[in-house]
């Protein structure tokens, strides 16, 4: 990897990291698009993303933690199920011919979903049947390993639509899923970690100072919408260009 594109790797990890964490995510499916974009080869995207994800989830899970925005009765019976099928999914490998395709539909929805925010529901949210929870998660958790996201992409929508969480409380939730799932994801498959793209020790730099940034300010002063907007513009642009190439 050229010092340009490593710097200009650095510079878009750091913005995208302070873009996801500051609305409760890792940031993995914007790591993925921008791999994309860059043209990076696909036996690097999926550990690359993990890692970075686990950095920024981690940094998120804390914030959110310690400012109260959190409801272990909501997240356990999702992650129970979820971590177990992450680990499996992650020990899978798919061939590029059908994960590029996959993986290009999966970022189709992380844009759709990125456009989607819902307002603050006067109505005090409700706890998700167990049964219900536990069978959600067990399909994300694969489906999260499998790709190489941490499944928060999907779970955060389904926490507002259903009125399981506030949108505050879905950043914690979603947050710490993340985590859980991007580190059984890893450890399903520690053999990729050999495929870590080359200087990403300065990339897991610009992660880190970007969630810290992010999951600091983006409650208070970043303008939510705009982002999101942009974040979707940025993913659906690598889902194309994964689909179509």
């Amino acid at each position: 990897m050229t010092l340009t594109l490593l710097a200009a790797l650095f510079v878009c990890i750091l913005v995208v990291a302070v873009l996801y964490s500051s609305v409760g995510h890792g940031g993995a499916s914007g790591y993925i698009a921008l791999m994309a974009l860059f043209a990076l080869p696909t036996a690097s995207i999926k550990p690359t993303a993990l890692v970075l994800n686990i950095l920024v989830a981690g940094i998120a899970t804390c914030t959110y933690r310690r400012a109260g925005q959190f409801r272990w009765s909501v997240f356990w019976p999702f992650a129970v199920t979820s971590i177990p099928m992450s680990f499996v999914g992650g020990a899978l490998q798919l061939p590029a011919i059908y994960f590029k395709p996959l993986l290009g539909a999966v970022l189709l929805f992380a844009a759709f979903r990125l456009v989607y925010r819902q307002v603050e529901n006067p109505v005090p949210p409700s706890s998700p049947p167990q049964a219900v929870a536990a069978a959600i998660g067990m399909v994300l958790g694969f489906v999260s390993g499998l790709i190489g996201v941490g499944g928060g992409i999907f779970l955060s929508p389904l926490l507002l639509l259903f009125g399981w969480a506030t949108p505050r409380q879905t950043a914690g939730i979603s947050a710490l899923f993340i985590l859980v799932n991007s580190i059984a994801g890893l450890l399903g498959h520690v053999s990729s970690l050999g495929n870590v793209m080359h200087g990403s020790a300065w990339l897991a730099a610009a992660a880190v100072l970007g969630g810290l940034l992010g999951s600091a300010l983006g409650s208070r002063l970043l303008p939510v919408p705009a982002i999101l907007r942009t974040l979707s513009l940025v993913t659906f642009s690598a889902a194309l260009k994964l689909i179509l190439t």
